[in-house]
């Protein structure tokens, strides 16, 4: 059997579609035939005696946009081309067709092309804009397509981290890292400095250096907001910072620049309130749900949020089934619809943004404990204690398989797990011991057995006498006592 006949049993013809090219240099409709690891394509003349070549993908919706986007991804220098698919059976038709509009354009000829073009989905890198250090647009749209593989992570320096694989899994999220997302929540990472090691929370997400190769982004915890800076081509007014440091959305659409191309991109701004990055997404990708708690949008509704204005809906039904009111806006970072409840507004906008990004994690997601810190996972017994919000002790290893020990509490408040070494431990409680004892001893008349027959105040701390005079008061009482009892 052929592989002509092989390829026609297994993809047929009807129902696939061919992938054509404009090369923007040249200016020449190709047909795409394959791409090398290197991110290089390779192209054919698109004829009829070459269509045996053509690369072939499934029409289905979701199926070629799945399999675009990963093809786009792996493109070098992806802004060089303009993608077009087309029906295999008139492949080469088609081509000749839209090759006339490119060499003699028409505003006939620009509609023609447009239907046919395929709009290629942007990386979804979080890359830091110059010297601002600002997180650029988010551009990836929500879809089930896994952008990377476990096996392309540096599972080394995922080490080095104080991370691995099995407990991304368990904490449930290695999912969304090779979907191509920033971790949903705040990760404890060790960074080797030499002399010494540092230890911080930040995201985690995966990106595509120009080598090709996979690396591993950090997005540290910033103080607060770099608003004060301009932000792709955007300068924020008072406007738009008390709006992004209020609510963390900026509530409007605005044209931010590609640094490289120059092309506009109308996008909404929100904060990351988790690191206080700089979000942006490209309208575009805002996709607004028909119904939210069970309230059915209307067109008008619609608008309003893909516009990243707030939006106060009533009637709403909550998962307990009672109705409650919220006002909803579209979250750049979260990149769906948020509820927004009612915020402190404080003067200083560091402790502003503190007290929503606090809101936030309590908003949206259950403040659990975790089973594993720092990759030891609890037995049942030390979990029921720590859960409760009890002090436990663990022993631990660090990112040179070397052993250390302390105490972790969870403060299920913040949701946060505060560690501590014995010795630090031992400073925080040994005295507030001490200092429980000494006040039962003066507020509550309480005393210790060694002084409770001496008649003058005791000193802070005290559990002897002090002097001879005290002592002798101690001695004579207990003799007293005694001969009385006899």
């Amino acid at each position: 059997m052929s592989e002509e006949t092989v390829n026609k049993q297994e993809m047929p013809e009807q129902l696939s579609d061919i992938l054509l090219v404009l090369d923007k240099e040249k200016m020449k409709i190709q047909a795409v035939k394959s791409i090398d690891e290197n991110g290089k394509m390779e192209t054919v003349d698109p004829t009829k005696k070459n269509q045996n070549q053509f690369m072939r993908v499934d029409k289905g919706g979701d199926f070629f946009s799945n399999f675009f986007s990963n093809f786009f991804s792996q493109l070098k220098n992806p802004t060089n081309f303009t993608f077009f698919k087309v029906p295999a059976p008139v492949a080469a038709e088609k081509a000749r067709e839209l090759q006339k509009h490119v060499d003699k354009p028409t505003p006939q000829g620009e509609k023609v092309l447009k239907e046919h073009e395929v709009k290629a989905e942007p990386q979804p890198d979080k890359k830091q804009e110059n010297q601002n250090n600002m997180a650029t647009a988010q551009t990836t749209t929500e879809t089930s397509e896994y952008r990377y593989k476990p096996e392309q992570i540096d599972w080394d320096t995922m080490k080095n981290l104080g991370l691995s694989k099995e407990y991304l899994e368990k904490r449930n999220l290695l999912d969304p890292l090779l979907r191509g997302y920033k971790t949903n929540e705040l990760l404890p990472i060790g960074i080797n400095l030499g002399g010494s090691i540092l230890r911080t929370d930040a995201r985690l997400s995966l990106q595509q250096g120009e080598d090709g190769n996979v690396i591993v982004a950090i997005h540290g915890i910033k103080k607060e907001p770099y608003l004060h800076f301009e932000f792709f081509g955007h300068k924020f007014t008072d406007e738009d910072k008390k709006n992004l440091l209020e609510t963390g959305n900026m509530g409007r659409v605005v044209n931010l620049v590609n640094s490289k191309t120059g092309e506009l991109m109308p996008s909404i701004i929100s904060i990351d309130r988790l690191t206080n990055d700089v979000i942006a997404l490209r309208t575009e990708f805002i996709k607004i749900p028909d119904e939210i708690k069970g309230v059915k949008l209307n067109e008008e509704q619609k608008q309003t949020l893909m516009e990243g204005k707030p939006l106060y809906l009533e009637g709403m039904i909550s998962t307990k089934g009672t109705e409650f009111s919220a006002t909803v806006q579209f979250n750049a970072d979260k990149r769906y619809v948020e509820f927004l409840f009612d915020r402190s507004n404080n003067n200083q906008q560091a402790q502003t943004n503190q007290q929503i990004t606090q809101q936030s994690n309590q908003q949206s997601q259950p403040q659990e404990a975790p089973r594993t810190f720092r990759g030891k996972e609890l037995d049942d017994e030390q979990y029921n204690k720590f859960k409760a919000g009890q002090t436990i002790y663990v022993e631990l290893k660090d990112k040179k398989d070397q052993p250390y020990k302390g105490y972790i509490t969870f403060d299920k408040d913040t949701g946060k797990t505060n560690f501590e070494f014995p010795g630090q431990y031992k400073a925080r409680v040994e005295p507030a011991e001490t200092h429980k004892t000494q006040t039962a001893v003066n507020s509550e008349g309480k005393t210790n057995e060694a002084t409770k027959n001496v008649q003058e105040p005791l000193n802070s701390g005290q559990q002897t006498p002090k002097n001879e005079k005290q002592q002798e008061q101690q001695n004579n009482k207990s003799a007293k006592s005694k001969g009385r009892k006899m």
